[in-house]
C-alpha cells in the first residue's frame, strides 16, 4: 500500500512552519496546515515523529539548532553550546533586560502563583508595584482572577511569553528547590552570578527602579 505522503514532505512543512513561526507551534496546528495544503490529513503524533527525524539530522550535522518544545508547542532553538555567541551579539540590548527586581518579582510569581501583590510585598519585603506594571507591559504575568479576602485583590500568574522566554514546555518545568540549592553550590553558577551582578552595577537609563 501506497503511503499517504512522504516523510521528506511532511519533515520539510514542519521545518519550515517551525522556523517561521515567531510563537511556538502546537503539534496540531502544524498538522492542520500540512492537510489544508496537501489535503492529506496525519495525527500530531506523526508531527511529533517528524520532529524526531529532524532533530536527528540536526545532530548529525553539528548545526547549532534543534526544535524543541517551549509554552506547549514547538520552536526553533539553539543549542546549549553556541548560547555564549548569541548572548554576546545581544547583551547590548539594554531596554529589553529583566532588572533584578524585575526577576525577583517574576520568580515569586512563578512559583506561588496564583498571587496577590500583598503576598508578592511580604516575600520581597518591598512595594512591588512598579515591578508588577512592568511585567504586565512585557506580558510575563497577567492577571488571573481575584482572591477570596478583603477587598478581593487581584491575582497574578505568569504566561505563555513567560514559559517562552525562559524556555520552558510548562511550570513543571521549573526547577525544584533541591535542584536550585544545587545550581547555587556549583561554582561554574557563581561565576556566572557575579557576571550578571557587575553588569546589574549600571542599570539601563531606560528601566529607571521606583521601588528599592
Amino acid at each position: 500500500m501506497e503511503p499517504r505522503y512522504t516523510s521528506d514532505t511532511l519533515d520539510q512543512a514542519v521545518e519550515a512552519l517551525v522556523f517561521a513561526s515567531d510563537v511556538p507551534l502546537r503539534p496540531d496546528d502544524v498538522a492542520r496546515a500540512y492537510g489544508e495544503v496537501t489535503g492529506v490529513e496525519v495525527e500530531p503524533g506523526e508531527v511529533e515523529r517528524a520532529v524526531g527525524r529532524l532533530n536527528g539530522a540536526y545532530r548529525q550535522g553539528g548545526r547549532a539548532f534543534r526544535i524543541q518544545r517551549w509554552a506547549g508547542g514547538l520552536r526553533m532553538a539553539t543549542v546549549e553550546e553556541v548560547h555564549p555567541f548569541v548572548r554576546a551579539l545581544f547583551e547590548q540590548d539594554q531596554a529589553r533586560r529583566l532588572s533584578r527586581s524585575l526577576l525577583e518579582t517574576l520568580a515569586v510569581i512563578a512559583y506561588k502563583q496564583p498571587v496577590t501583590r500583598p503576598e508578592v510585598d511580604h516575600v520581597r519585603g518591598v512595594n512591588s508595584d512598579y515591578a508588577l506594571r512592568q511585567l504586565l507591559e512585557r506580558d510575563f504575568v497577567a492577571i488571573s482572577g481575584r482572591g477570596e479576602g478583603v477587598g478581593r485583590p487581584l491575582l497574578y500568574a505568569t504566561t505563555d511569553r513567560f514559559l517562552d522566554q525562559f524556555g520552558l514546555d510548562g511550570l513543571g518545568d521549573l526547577p525544584t528547590p533541591r535542584e536550585i540549592d544545587e545550581i547555587l553550590a556549583d561554582p561554574a553558577f557563581n561565576r556566572e552570578r557575579a557576571s550578571l551582578l557587575a553588569e546589574l552595577a549600571t542599570p539601563p537609563t531606560t528601566d529607571v527602579e521606583a521601588d528599592a
